[in-house]
């Protein structure tokens, strides 16, 4: 079995500045658990675990799938929930792209016996995840609301394993498709 997910890699200038943004938000009282800056990115899809002969078949179904190069804008740092925050984001402004490419991923995947997903898909990156929830979390976002942290193009997505360390997880490309 792997645990395996669909990913879209960030341009290393807009990790360096989200790394930036890591440190304000290490300086609220809220426990955080932070992403490292060098694997922060978008999830298009999370699988869980994958049986390994299943695994081939999402390779040839990944590989399949048209889709063409876009442009992305990370926008506003802010949490999944207001009221109950779990997890500190970036916002994604694609166009709509994120969302194309996830229905087509979707739709190449049911027929494999993969399950629709049945929330709808929100392109963003996570930064931190939150243990125990402060006021002080929101000043830091209210300090990092207006930045900006760029532009890149995606050309690709891949098909990452991830391996729970206690130091974090580990990830390993299994299969990248160029556009």
């Amino acid at each position: 079995m792997t645990r395996a997910f669909i990913a879209l890699e960030l341009s290393n200038d807009i990790k360096d500045r989200l790394t930036s943004a890591q440190q304000t938000l290490r300086g609220c009282k809220a426990r955080l658990t932070f992403v490292d800056p060098k694997i922060i990115h978008i999830t298009v899809k999370f699988f869980g675990e994958v049986d390994d002969k299943n695994l081939k078949k999402v390779i040839d179904a990944l590989t399949s799938i048209p889709f063409s190069p876009f442009s992305l804008t990370v926008g506003k740092i802010t949490v999944n929930n207001k009221n109950h925050p779990h997890t500190v984001w970036c916002t994604i402004d694609d166009d709509g792209e994120g969302e194309r490419l996830f229905t087509l991923i979707e739709d190449a995947l049911v027929p494999l016996g993969f399950a629709r997903e049945t929330r709808r898909f929100t392109a963003h990156a996570t930064i931190a995840r939150v243990k125990s929830s402060d006021p002080s979390l929101f000043t830091a976002l209210d300090i990092l609301d207006g930045n900006s942290y760029g532009s890149c193009r995606i050309s690709g997505m891949k098909l990452k394993k991830s391996t729970l360390m206690p130091q974090g997880p580990v990830y390993e490309d299994l299969l990248e498709v160029k556009w």
